[in-house]
């Protein structure tokens, strides 16, 4: 059995993308920084029958999200797919005037060092598993192609991180590793035919079975 990863994995759109794949025998590997809410959120998929656990890590601490990656990948099996989508904290998004150079830092960190740290830890095991077989998917919001003025840290931060996984798909596809992102513009809404967890947990599956494109945008919110 191979595992998906899921960095920032909550309720909502973590748990979608868990169902999903376990539906196509996967394990789950839940990451966030809260032990208790991971467990809580494991047990509750586990009542539906999807193998699942929870590892703390911290995306702004690159070493804690290494050492949870290989914790999944002993407790889970191999990590086939490695999604990257964790909530932004609400002062990263600052207007353009008031942001500082210290306001940056933690986008920074959330958004380009957590995965930079994330793709080191899972890229040699993908190898392993063989072409045409493991996936990286980013997740951002609409700011990542269009900057909001009034939400620069995400702005900044989010279009350097898919820079990092536009680049990515360009290199690891000759590899045959696949990487792509999805654009979510707006908020996520539970029964709404667009952006919907479980419609959006889909548009992941598919990106990660045709592997046939780097990026596709849900709403333009």
């Amino acid at each position: 059995m191979t595992t998906i990863a899921i960095i920032g994995a909550g309720r909502g759109l973590g748990a979608a993308v868990a169902r999903r794949f376990a539906a196509e025998g996967y394990a789950v590997g839940l990451i966030s920084r809260h032990q208790g809410r991971l467990d809580a959120l494991a047990a509750e998929l586990a009542e539906e029958g999807v193998r699942a656990q929870g590892f703390a890590a911290d995306v702004r601490d690159p070493a804690s999200i290494a050492t949870a990656l290989e914790q999944v990948t002993e407790t889970l099996g191999p990590i086939e797919v490695l999604q990257y989508s964790p909530l932004p904290q609400k002062d990263f998004m600052r207007p353009v005037l008031e942001t500082t150079p210290a306001d940056l830092v933690g986008p920074v960190e959330f958004s380009i060092y957590g995965p930079v740290a994330a793709v080191h830890q899972v890229v040699p095991g993908m190898r392993f598993l063989g072409e045409d077989t493991g996936s990286i998917l980013f997740v951002n919001g609409g700011s990542a192609v269009k900057p909001g003025r009034n939400v620069t840290g995400t702005s900044i931060a989010f279009a350097g991180q898919a820079a990092y996984a536009e680049l990515l798909h360009e290199v690891l596809g000759e590899e045959g590793i696949y990487v792509g992102q999805l654009i979510i513009g707006g908020a996520i809404v539970e029964g709404d035919d667009e952006k919907d967890p479980a419609v959006l947990a889909e548009k992941l599956w598919d990106l990660h079975t045709k592997r046939d494109t780097f990026r596709v945008q849900v709403s333009e919110d």
